[in-house]
């Protein structure tokens, strides 16, 4: 996927091969020849570099234990094949029924999940970009005592920058199959400028979902959305919200964080979404403590920048992200 105009300055390139050839374009008396003149008039035009590849469809990104790069104790399996696309697959074969996995990069803050599947992958992102990376597995002993069953340091270079927000993950968990991305992709369908796209889903959401104020109150920790279920249901918590906007937007090449951390004193989740020609926008889509909110999405048009808005995604004080799934 490419996201930056590398057309940038090809004409100047070839005006100046064009000089180049012109200074030897001469004949014997040293005046210029008419190969010369037309060379140096020569008009070229700059490629047309589409910044944002739109998918016909959806674009699902399919995780793969490729088994290339291979960490074993014979209790748990750490795939680590695919790290430069910012992800690890782990796999759990042992009796426990309570396990936690936790991966920290150097100098970061760690990462906690627990590990539901038995004898099958479950994919964590490497949000946190290049570096070294330690992932551990604990075995529930009794309450909050956990006993370490597995540890391995990865060192990680990731080479799409975006792919740990393109791919579905244990907290982001979706398929080419699910409904959320089909639903996204009648959405999107004949909108071509990533601001739209984000603008359809999130007044998709917000309209068609309610706040499950029963669930909130009885939500236990471990709870993952299931962006299916949410979908069907039409109601769901700010986590579920937040799911379903981030596996949409995935699915339509848009590059997507789901953040957990503070606005302020106040701790909340938004999503940050990269936008072509903008970089990465943070809150764009964010909770306030009582409703779900777009950011005014004239930041990005050159006709109609908000001011306001431009020095409020400037200002990284604004939003401190904890945690990015």
């Amino acid at each position: 996927m490419k996201r930056r105009n590398i057309a940038a300055g090809i004409l100047a390139v070839a005006l100046a091969a064009g000089l180049t050839a012109c200074s030897s374009a001469r004949d014997g008396s040293g005046q210029s020849s008419a190969a010369e003149t037309t060379a140096v008039l020569a008009i070229i035009e700059d490629n047309q570099i589409p910044l944002y590849e739109k998918p016909e469809s959806s674009n699902v990104r399919q995780p793969q234990a490729s088994g290339t790069v291979v960490y074993d104790n014979g209790k748990v399996l750490l795939d680590a094949s695919n790290s430069s696309q910012g992800y690890v697959m782990v796999k759990y074969s042992g009796s426990n029924s309570k396990i936690k996995v936790q991966i920290t990069k150097s100098g970061k803050e760690t990462y906690t999940y627990d590990l539901n599947a038995r004898n099958d992958y479950e994919v964590f992102p490497l949000s946190e970009g290049n570096g070294s990376y330690s992932v551990k597995v604990f075995e529930n002993l009794t309450g909050n005592q956990y006993s370490q069953a597995f540890s391995q340091d990865i060192s990680v270079t990731i080479t799409d920058e975006f792919a740990p927000f393109l791919y579905p993950n244990q907290y982001v968990n979706f398929n080419s199959g699910s409904t959320v991305v089909q639903t996204g992709s009648q959405i999107a369908a004949g909108i071509s400028d990533p601001i739209e796209v984000v603008t359809a889903i999130y007044n998709y959401v917000i309209t068609n979902l309610t706040y499950d104020t029963a669930k909130a109150s009885s939500v236990k920790s471990g709870y993952l959305p299931n962006v299916d279920t949410v979908l069907a249901q039409k109601t769901g918590i700010c986590f579920d919200y937040a799911a379903v906007m981030t596996a949409m937007l995935r699915s339509q090449n848009i590059p997507t964080k789901l953040v957990v951390g503070y606005t302020g004193s106040v701790y909340h989740a938004w999503v940050n979404v990269y936008i072509d020609n903008v970089g990465w926008v943070d809150g764009m889509i964010f909770f306030d403590g009582h409703d779900w909110q777009l950011m005014d999405p004239t930041f990005a048009s050159s006709a109609k920048q908000s001011k306001e808005i431009m020095e409020y995604i400037g200002n990284a004080s604004n939003y401190q992200a904890k945690f990015l799934y």
